[in-house]
């Protein structure tokens, strides 16, 4: 699940008036998944403190790099077994008896499920339509609420409770030390759970006239929406091995391949054309493969933009694929073969880009792959227009993973394994002005796996001379090779775009000062001079 669907809080207090106590927690979220631990130090134990954050930390870490292969279910038990085995030999070998021993709970949402587990007395509740259910097990002697009967660290072997479940939007998970519990009957924390983990543990604090008598840590997860994502990865649907012109898919009738691969068609129902794109047959086996493409399918849905050709899903499809609306035009790439762009057609071109950019930054993602093969030329009741297409290639800002985008386009620090950022995407609409203006490449064509140089380029009023001079300095700060000296977001490019009077002159690092500011060189030769005849005026006077 999105780290953006699910909101986080985390709170701890020592008891009394220690300023340190022996819980700790924390709370990790990766792109699609979130991880929470909390631990309970055992304070009758020398290394309690300590034991709860080794644990905390091992299992935090870990997760960073789980095996591909591995269930969550499988490393959460492996990662409590090994430092459960880690703290038992320590405390052997320092003590010759348990000192690091420590309660443990764990949860971690991945798409829309929860798992968890525990170890020990600390809880893992789960609020859902007001009713508080308690999903984790208390280990403790019986009849002696006080006495742990397992625990991490206090045998060298441990008894793991698990456990998983489904989620559901507006499910709040509570993770807390026997600290919280105790002092809250459940009607109590089922009130306080909505107000957060900073809240619900001061609440507690509150009962005992702020002087706890355990130390006292809630953490919190809330979920803001279920991942809709995962909801269509777990359809029951057919991904077709081979597609022919003739096939009828639910209605629709393929008349034309558009790609190579054939997975992209012109299709006709009810005499309306569309171009319906299928999933990789590959996904069958590829998860990886899969996921991109079910992600591509989703950001096609609800991208609702004028930038993009309208696309949607029908409710009751049998296959993998979706529908967009047939554009009639070309490419920007076949137009470009016969002409250049005119200089009123670029300004629109660079206007519909960063807004497209603007739209898609409010659902922390970039475009990733801007280039004239994803640019289509449209002509529209005498006016020419753009469409952006390829929502395959759509990506969430600062990615390092991703692998979108075209080697001619790819700002330099891209190669470098730097992050998607506005900086980035705002040269590759650079390099697609230069080229529309100029029919080249600012930098000569890149090929892939290619180790590139970039090398100072021309300027564009050499190979086209109808460019204005302050139109070919926004050109040239989107494509600076120092992503310093390049805009740092679409805006402030959008606005030079909008008031051209306040485009400066664009001159890189090496560019000499007469040539910058002539000015300001003959102002630095005057007083150099000045200073210099002063000193040989001193030397004569001697």
């Amino acid at each position: 699940m999105s780290k953006n669907n699910i909101k986080t809080s985390g709170f701890s207090l020592a008891k009394r008036k220690e300023l340190t106590g022996d819980d700790f927690y924390e709370i990790k979220q990766y792109d699609d998944m979130t991880i929470a631990v909390l631990c309970d130090g055992v304070g009758s134990a020398q290394e309690g403190a300590s034991a709860a954050k080794k644990v905390t930390l091992h299992i935090i870490n870990n997760f960073k790099n789980i095996p591909r292969v591995w269930s969550i279910e499988k490393a959460i038990k492996e990662f409590i077994k090994s430092i459960n085995s880690i703290l038992y030999t320590q405390s052997i070998h320092e003590y010759e008896r348990p000192e690091y021993v420590t309660t443990v709970t764990v949860v971690v949402i991945k798409g829309n499920r929860l798992y968890g587990a525990n170890a020990g007395d600390s809880r893992i509740y789960l609020l859902r339509d007001n009713k508080l259910n308690q999903l984790s097990y208390d280990h403790n002697e019986d009849g002696m609420d006080n006495v742990l009967s397992n625990a991490v660290g206090i045998s060298s072997e441990v008894e793991i409770h698990y456990f998983e479940n489904n989620i559901e939007k507006e499910d709040k998970i509570l993770l807390c030390s026997d600290g919280l519990y105790s002092l809250m009957s459940s009607d109590t924390l089922s009130k306080n759970i909505p107000n957060g983990a900073y809240n619900i543990v001061k609440k507690a604090s509150s009962l005992v006239e702020d002087n706890l008598p355990d130390d006292t840590t809630a953490v919190i997860l809330e979920v803001l929406q279920i991942d809709q994502v995962e909801l269509m990865k777990n359809l029951n649907l057919q991904i077709p091995q081979k597609l022919k012109r003739g096939d009828i898919i639910d209605g629709y009738e393929l008349t034309l391949s558009l790609i190579q691969n054939d997975r992209t068609w012109v299709c006709k129902k009810n005499n309306q054309e569309y171009v319906i794109k299928f999933a990789p047959y590959e996904a069958i086996d590829n998860e990886e493969i899969l996921d991109l493409y079910i992600k591509e399918a989703w950001n096609a849905k609800r991208l609702k933009a004028g930038f993009f050709p309208k696309s949607f899903i029908p409710k009751h499809r049998t296959a993998r694929y979706y529908l967009m609306t047939k554009l009639d035009g070309i490419n920007l790439k076949q137009y470009l073969k016969k002409r250049n762009l005119s200089i009123d057609e670029a300004i629109l071109l660079a206007k519909t880009l960063l807004s497209m950019e603007e739209y898609l930054l409010k659902f922390n993602l970039v475009h990733g792959d801007i280039k004239p093969e994803n640019i289509i030329v449209i002509q529209r009741d005498g006016k020419r227009i753009f469409k952006v297409i390829d929502f395959g290639s759509i990506t969430e800002i600062f990615s390092i993973a991703s692998k979108a985008g075209t080697p001619s386009y790819l700002a330099p620090e891209r190669f470098n394994g730097s992050a998607i950022n506005e900086r980035t995407e705002i040269f590759s609409i650079g390099v697609t002005l230069y080229q529309a203006l100029t029919g080249i490449f600012p930098y000569g064509e890149i090929e892939p796996f290619q180790n590139p140089t970039f090398k100072n380029t021309k300027k564009l009023q050499k190979l086209n001379n109808t460019i204005p001079s302050w139109f070919e300095s926004l050109i040239l700060r989107a494509i600076s090779v120092d992503e310093n000296l390049r805009y740092s977001n679409y805006s402030y490019m959008k606005f030079e775009l909008e008031y051209p009077e306040k485009v400066k002159p664009f001159f890189d690092k090496k560019t000499p000062l007469l040539k910058k500011d002539p000015l300001k060189f003959y102002k630095f030769g005057f007083y150099f001079l000045l200073i210099l005849n002063f000193i040989l005026f001193l030397r004569l006077s001697l």
